[in-house]
């Protein structure tokens, strides 16, 4: 492949090809300037007709989640969400973080959902694949009314996120922690600003999430911390000062897993250490593989997270001995309550009449 130039705040620099689609269209390198603009982020209306999601992967210790978009503009490179795309005909490249596809309509499907005898309350995950506050969130505040109908149903929620907007919505979670139904979860990969703003260009700054960490435990809302994803080689070494960092910041809890390189990721994430690591390139990708078997990725249930081999298991001795020191609890993330649980009064929605 010739050398991509990056798009500046953007995590791809271009369009790998969908793995269910024979045509691909490229950026041609010759033609490319640093200085040109990256593409603008647009945004489509989702016409899905449910929400909840279910799972059963072992990996996993949830069931059911939502998401309200589709995509995500943080952009961040190892991201193993960006395949998804490809499923809507697009790449998980450029397109994933520059086509977004909006849930308009994801607090009234929410709340028909929930008023079904057939739910069985359980703990939502929000962001389980993309960030619920990506940045549109702030003008579109989907989220933030998904969030008042699981406070008005005193549903319990965990919320992941990388971005400082969620502590906008400190009323509401204030309001789902009397029912002890909130938990959130920030997602800190490094503390280096300069390699958060091109590895998550988009994303709020490292310290700008140990801040929301701050203000939503001050609150009184159950906050942790997530050191994810762990790129060996390259952020492994900083997991004892993030989870240092985020206890100072108040958070009550702490995990962490190992970047997962699916399908296409691999070929963006290779071609972002040339841009960017083109001197740790190797040692990085021979880490990554140290732990999967040999490969950049492995899918196997039981290994995705975590990884497998000497390595993976000296990373996960460090983040344990590391939690340990900075003075986390043992147990891990908290129990949420469903026995406040109430179903939404009133008439159904029109949900379709837009």
């Amino acid at each position: 492949m010739d050398p991509i130039i990056p798009y500046k705040g953007r995590g791809a620099g271009f369009n790998p090809q969908n793995r269910f689609e024979e045509i691909r269209v490229e950026r041609d390198p010759e033609s490319a300037e640093p200085d040109d603009p990256s593409p603008g982020t647009r945004f489509f209306r989702d016409s899905s007709r449910s929400l909840i999601t279910f799972n059963d992967s072992p990996d996993l210790p949830f069931s059911a989640s939502f998401n309200p978009y589709r995509g995500c503009e943080h952009g961040c490179i190892y991201c193993y969400a960006r395949p998804y795309h490809e499923y809507l005909g697009l790449s998980a490249g450029l397109d994933f973080e520059s086509k977004i596809w909006v849930k308009d309509q994801a607090p009234a499907l929410l709340k028909r959902e929930l008023s079904s005898p057939r739910w069985n309350p359980q703990v939502l995950v929000v962001s389980g694949v993309t960030d619920c506050y990506q940045p549109v969130e702030r003008r579109l505040e989907i989220t933030r009314r998904c969030m008042q109908v699981l406070a008005e149903c005193r549903h319990p929620v965990a919320l992941i996120t990388k971005n400082a907007l969620i502590t906008r919505d400190v009323d509401v979670f204030q309001e789902l922690a009397t029912y002890n139904a909130v938990s959130i979860t920030l997602s800190v990969t490094t503390l280096r600003p300069d390699l958060a703003s091109t590895m998550e260009p988009r994303a709020s700054a490292p310290a700008a999430r140990l801040a929301a960490i701050e203000t939503l435990a001050k609150a009184g809302i159950p906050v942790g911390v997530n050191v994810a994803p762990i790129i060996p080689g390259l952020t492994d070494v900083e997991a004892p000062a993030i989870l240092k960092a985020a206890r100072a910041a108040g958070a009550q809890y702490a995990g962490f897993t190992i970047v997962r390189l699916p399908y296409a990721v691999k070929s963006l994430f290779e071609e972002w250490l040339t841009d960017h690591f083109p001197e740790r390139k190797n040692k990085v990708l021979n880490r990554i593989r140290d732990v999967r078997g040999g490969k950049l990725y492995d899918a196997k249930f039981g290994a995705r997270m975590r990884g497998e081999g000497l390595y993976a298991r000296q990373i996960e001795n460090l983040f344990r001995v590391a939690r340990r020191k900075a003075g986390y609890p043992e147990q891990g993330r908290l129990e949420l309550s469903t026995a406040h649980f109430r179903r939404p009064a009133g008439p159904q929605l029109e949900l379709f009449d837009v």
